[in-house]
């Protein structure tokens, strides 16, 4: 038996580089076989602790070795709708893999000897895509619940798992999207070469056959209200609306031609298209010395797709990373760090941006930044970027885009009198039934959580409908 998980199969290089397929390919049956055959099947499975959703690990896992791939996949639909999203985009280096046996205890990141778990899952997952397995759900009387009504505000992971945990015991759920697409972050925010968008809408797809209603173009806060939706027959809300709002930087300059938040810029390209204009009517301008700014997914997703557009325009150029810290204390998964540098994206660490320049047109020519150290731990634990003085530099740049984090959106917080929040503006709830401060609103997400994965809002999602169930009937499924 290897000691080390099977690696997964990538898109060549140059091809990468020059376009939106995706990247990782998947485990073949013979991979997945040998890498489920690893597995130790553990008599108390840690691994499990460490998924936000509960998936029975080790019993999909062994499922796979017997080759009964049809109850893997049930296996894992008890606990996760989504298989397929999860097993392309999650952490598991941090969550289930990490909690894995074959990690050592303590250790802040998975082994190489941790079972490839999300790997497993998105080898089941697609299966049952392409097959088109029917989950076969759990003995539940749908008739308790199918004259009971629920709105979903936001249909991002934490809002489409609430709805399907709901919709599979026979609730009536309808998701109200603000956009003119479904998905919120899972299709704005993650470039489709690592997240394919008829991976995306068959996950989706999955909601509409347990009858789940759709309304997009509806802002709740504007078309309607929350105090609207009750008035209108629902017994419950969910809130999971995200975090849609840019953090900027705050420095001089930053109101320059050519300087994006890495939301609208991703956003642009993913659901807008932009790198089909003119067929498109959303032009990004790429040019020459491309710098984004920070050290988490999203700045290597908008470095990585950055990085595409000029190869797809035919722009000879760059693309950088500034970042305050060094590697070690980057947020983004390592995976999607290897990817970057694999593609050619430059990485300059221990940097702080100080000053936006101006190349007298209003648009930016470049950026003075200043050279750091590391300090004592601040509050994210984790050193403390000190900047050096005396230690100024310039970098050439045409196009900037900021990626240090987003807040909440407060269009709903605003219109909705009662709904407490947090000095961030974050959404307060209580943790253990996600209920806010409103009798029968819930919320989940990113809006209450800040940013997080998409399998810890698809987690709170569950929490949500679980407590939601309770709230509205006596005959609760979940015990």
């Amino acid at each position: 038996m290897s000691q080390e998980m099977v690696k997964m199969k990538e898109l060549n290089l140059e091809k990468r580089i020059t376009s939106f397929d995706e990247v990782v390919l998947g485990y073949s049956e013979e991979e997945a076989l040998e890498e489920a055959k690893r597995c130790l099947q553990c008599k108390k499975p840690s691994c499990i602790s460490g998924c936000p959703v509960g998936v029975d690990i080790k019993k999909f896992i062994y499922e796979i070795t017997q080759k009964d791939y049809t109850s893997a996949y049930n296996t894992i639909k008890e606990k996760n709708n989504f298989p397929s999203i999860c097993g392309r985009v999650c952490p598991a280096e941090y969550q289930c893999r990490r909690a894995c046996v074959l990690t050592k205890r303590g250790s802040p990141v998975a082994s190489e000897k941790a079972i490839a778990i999300g790997f497993l899952e998105r080898f089941i997952g697609d299966y049952g895509m392409k097959y088109n397995i029917k989950y076969k759900a759990e003995n539940t009387d749908i008739s308790l619940y199918k004259n009971h009504k629920v709105a979903i505000i936001g249909s991002g992971p934490a809002g489409l798992s609430c709805a399907g945990e709901l919709a599979r015991r026979g609730v009536q759920c309808t998701i109200f999207e603000s956009l003119h697409q479904l998905g919120g972050v899972l299709r704005y925010g993650i470039p489709t070469f690592r997240l394919p968008r008829e991976v995306l809408d068959y996950e989706i797809n999955y909601l509409r056959s347990l009858n789940v209603e759709f309304r997009t173009n509806f802002i709740i806060g504007r078309t309607k209200t929350i105090k609207d939706l009750f008035s209108d027959g629902f017994e419950a809300v969910f809130i999971g609306t995200g975090a849609g709002a840019p953090t900027w930087l705050n420095i001089e300059g930053e109101n320059l031609g050519n300087i994006y938040s890495a939301n609208e810029f991703l956003t642009r390209v993913n659901l807008m298209h932009a790198y089909r204009f003119p067929q498109y009517h959303t032009p990004v301008n790429i040019g020459k010395h491309v710098v984004v700014i920070g050290g988490g997914n999203t700045a290597m997703d908008a470095a990585r797709v950055a990085l595409r557009l000029q190869r797809i325009k035919g722009i000879s150029g760059k693309v950088s990373i500034l970042y305050r810290r060094t590697e070690a204390e980057m947020p983004a998964r390592k995976i999607e760090i290897d990817h970057a540098k694999e593609e050619g994206v430059e990485m300059h660490f221990l940097v702080q941006p100080v000053k936006f320049l101006s190349n007298g047109n209003g648009y930016v020519r470049g950026i003075q930044c200043l050279r750091c150290k590391l300090g004592e731990p601040d509050a994210s634990n984790r050193p403390k970027p000190i900047p050096i003085e005396g230690s100024e530099f310039e970098l050439p740049c045409d196009l900037a885009i900021i990626a240090i984090g987003l807040k909440p959106n407060q269009t709903i917080v605003s219109a909705t009198e009662g709904l407490n929040t947090d000095k961030e503006g974050n959404i307060i709830v209580n943790p253990e039934t996600m209920e806010t401060s409103i009798e029968n609103v819930f919320a989940g997400g990113d809006i209450v959580g800040g940013e997080g994965t998409v399998i810890e809002a698809m987690g709170m999602g569950k929490k949500a409908a679980h407590y939601i169930l309770k709230k509205i009937t006596e005959n609760s499924p979940f015990g």
